[in-house]
């Protein structure tokens, strides 16, 4: 699978997105810390994001893709210096992975740089090409990447375009490698598109470059050019299946409309994104698009637009690079593994020390002579001399004048200069630097023993951590999950409708506020039960919880697993589904504490609900003013379910509809208004599922009597079936 845009791509990308020169920057965006969204609109053109995903990929998405309230601080260096800026150009620098995107403000000509290698980076520079700010600063052989500093592009690699016949024969009549590595390397061409120069002229990639024709190689090479410079499509390949045929995989390709399985088939499928059709291709499925950019987008613009929720999982310590969450039996089995390696290393260590000493010993005649002899022209030539004389003598491989050493090989069992290598010192005896290496054998053996002693004792911890894990499994103990910030809904009431739909209510006046401000908008609905300090609920038409496809480790398999989405695929909101959440309004209403079997809930569209009261009249904090008509839910049943979930890699208790929970939670529980204070029910879920009572309190509606219970309040009863 290829991982980053080679040359090629960019060459074609930078193509496409020259046709939206003179499109305006609206905004500057960073979801994520591998991610940069510039939202550009185009005069006549709807506008569009274009996502540059550092040292990977750059393409453009019409996707809906969620976006930090509070922009870091390189988005907002780059909203200070580009929006409403023009851009007026994009080009690839020579045929390197690097593109320059140029923008018309009103300080000057800015530039853009995105390179897409190594670890990639961003950097904005002014007119004068000073760096104005760096996505990451960066330190390599000949240039600086840091604020202030005047931009320096890599080193210019070969352009294929630029090389001529002549050129190319010259190449391979010098070359000490085959033909691939010749064009792969030094044409600048990498391996896939040198593999397919080679296809292409009819030659064994590994071939001597002395056996080819350059003119049969330099014409397969223009024509791989030609059709880079002419494709206006790309392609999605995609990988061979055993069970699947290609005219299969291309038709199911084709026949999946823009929705959640189209991306879920293409990121299971696809291989890579090409703008070109290659010899290594013929025979391959491929799903075809009108660009690159559409292409790259089907096939990574799913994953890519779930950057901010990947940030916030790793604000919470969760599936972060080298930081996700682990538990204890985890964490140790990677120490042991650890220290077994680190082990390992220490036996090779003594044992290569230990080898040289004998080995020196064992030739104590060549070394003592040896040692003379470049003792004896160091004062007679110096070192300088020297180094270069040494170039010359086999048994010499390099030399430290500042250390008064050597590295030398030392003699094999037929006395030539092929065994290992040993530093000697011009100022010790043989045997002093015999026992140099002796001596370095002994140290590592007492660090051995240190750390045999640290292995045996992870070996114990290890054990007894299993022992507590499998106890805690059976008791039906959740593994708890450290995190620094909560998921921003567990501020409020929440819920899973039918539909995965999202429904909040506020818990209080300011968190009443906070919802009909910032969570009720669009085709959303207001909903409030017909008592008076109600909650203020929204039933988000858009926003809600679809099937974790990569379940995380952590998570036990009777827990069902979600991801908070900005965009559900069916965003209808019905009579259904807007009975579910009036019943759940309901429910976190006073009627539960009343003690009431049923009420009264209306609904209406975001644009009647109003903070701005008649003259005279005032509206406190928490309220609001409903105009025009409501469709009212009358003889709601006062019931709700609570269930176990994993939202994000996060275990939670979440309440719902009965009938809802049911079928989304092995283990539940379903509540009536009772006598049970909830701070009781709060600790015997604690104690039996070990979710922390300041997580399950805000879902308590208040004080209930327990109807059913599985798994939540008591040991994991077996999986309920239809039957029972």
């Amino acid at each position: 699978m290829k991982a980053t845009m080679s040359s090629f791509d960019l060459r074609a990308v930078a193509r496409e997105l020259n046709e939206s020169s003179g499109a305006y920057v609206k905004k500057a965006y960073m979801p994520h810390y591998e991610q940069i969204v510039l939202r550009i609109n185009p005069k006549e053109m709807d506008q569009f994001d274009l996502v540059l995903v550092r040292g990977s990929r750059i393409y453009t998405s019409n996707r809906d893709r969620p976006m930090p309230m509070t922009p870091p601080p390189f988005a907002m260096v780059l909203r200070k210096h580009l929006k409403n800026a023009r851009m007026t150009g994009v080009r690839q620098l020579g045929f390197d992975r690097v593109l320059r995107f140029d923008f018309d403000t009103k300080h000057g000509q800015y530039h853009l740089y995105v390179e897409v290698f190594r670890d990639g980076n961003i950097i904005l520079t002014d007119e004068d090409e000073i760096i104005i700010q760096p996505l990451t600063h960066a330190s390599y052989a000949g240039r600086t990447l840091k604020k202030g500093v005047k931009y320096i592009p890599p080193p210019a690699a070969m352009d294929p375009h630029e090389i001529s016949l002549e050129q190319l024969l010259n190449m391979f009549q010098d070359s000490d490698r085959d033909l691939v590595s010749t064009l792969g390397g030094k044409v600048n061409l990498g391996g896939t598109h040198a593999n397919a120069v080679c296809s292409l002229a009819g030659y064994d990639a590994n071939i001597d470059t002395q056996k080819v024709d350059a003119k049969t190689v330099h014409e397969a090479l223009e024509s791989l050019l030609s059709d880079l410079a002419q494709t206006q499509v790309g392609h999605l390949m995609l990988k061979k299946n055993s069970t699947t045929s290609n005219e299969d995989l291309e038709q199911k390709a084709n026949a999946y409309a823009p929705s959640g399985e189209r991306d879920r088939f293409f990121e299971e499928h696809a291989s890579e994104a090409t703008p070109t059709l290659l010899p290594a291709h013929k025979g391959a499925a491929k799903a075809s698009f009108p660009s690159l950019c559409e292409a790259v987008d089907a096939w990574k613009g799913a994953h890519d637009a779930m950057a901010l929720a990947r940030r916030e999982a790793e604000k919470m310590d969760i599936a972060a690079p080298g930081r996700g969450h682990s538990t204890d039996v985890e964490r140790l089995e990677r120490r042991k593994a650890q220290q077994e390696k680190a082990l390992e290393g220490f036996s090779k260590k003594i044992e290569k020390q230990q080898m040289l000493g004998h080995t020196i010993q064992n030739n104590w005649t060549h070394i003592e002579s040896l040692l003379s002899q470049v003792s004896a022209a160091v004062e007679e030539k110096g070192w300088n001399q020297i180094k270069k004389d040494a170039k010359q003598i086999p048994w010499i491989v390099s030399l430290n004048p500042a250390q008064r050493s050597f590295v030398t090989v030392l003699p094999d069992a037929e006395n030539q200069p092929n065994g290992p290598q040993a530093t000697l010192s011009l100022d010790e005896t043989v045997h002093q630097n015999a026992q140099r290496h002796f001596e370095a054998a002994r140290k590592q053996k007492d660090k051995t023993s240190g750390a045999v002693q640290a292995l045996e004792d992870t070996v114990l911890h290890l054990q007894r951590a299993k022992k507590k894990e499998a106890k805690q499994q059976a008791s039906g103990k959740l593994n708890k999950v450290k995190r620094s910030k909560r998921l921003w809904f567990e501020s409020h009431r929440w819920s899973m409708l039918s539909g995965g739909h999202l429904l909040v209510g506020g818990k209080d006046a300011k968190g009443n506020d906070s919802i009909v401000k910032k969570h009720l908008s669009g085709a959303d609905m207001y909903l409030h039960a017909d008592l008076h300090g109600a909650p203020s609920c929204s039933l988000r038409a858009t926003q809600g919880f679809a099937p974790d496809r990569h379940k995380p480790a952590h998570i036990p398999n009777d827990v069902p697993a979600f991801r908070l989405v900005d965009k559900l695929g069916d965003e209808r909101i019905t009579p259904e589904k807007l009975e579910e959440a009036a019943t759940l309004a309901l429910c976190w209403s006073r009627a539960w504490a009343g003690g009431g079997a049923h009420g009264t809930v209306y609904s209406v569209k975001p644009a009647q609900v109003s903070k701005t009261a008649q003259t005279g009249e005032y509206v406190g904090k928490g309220s609001f003013i409903v105009r025009g008509q409501r469709q009212w839910f009358k003889d709601l049943d006062v019931q709700m379910g609570i269930g176990i979930v994993a939202i994000n890699g996060v275990p939670l208790l979440m309440g719902g509809l009965p009938d809802t929970i049911r079928s989304l939670c092995q283990r539940f529980a379903i509540l009536r208004p009772g006598l049970t204070k909830k701070e009781q029910l709060a600790n015997r879920i604690y104690k039996n599922t070990g979710l922390m009572t300041d997580d399950v309190l805000p879902v308590l509606p208040g004080a209930a009597e327990i109807i059913e219970d599985y798994g939540i309040f008591s040991p994991v009863k077996p999986v309920h079936t239809e039957e029972e």
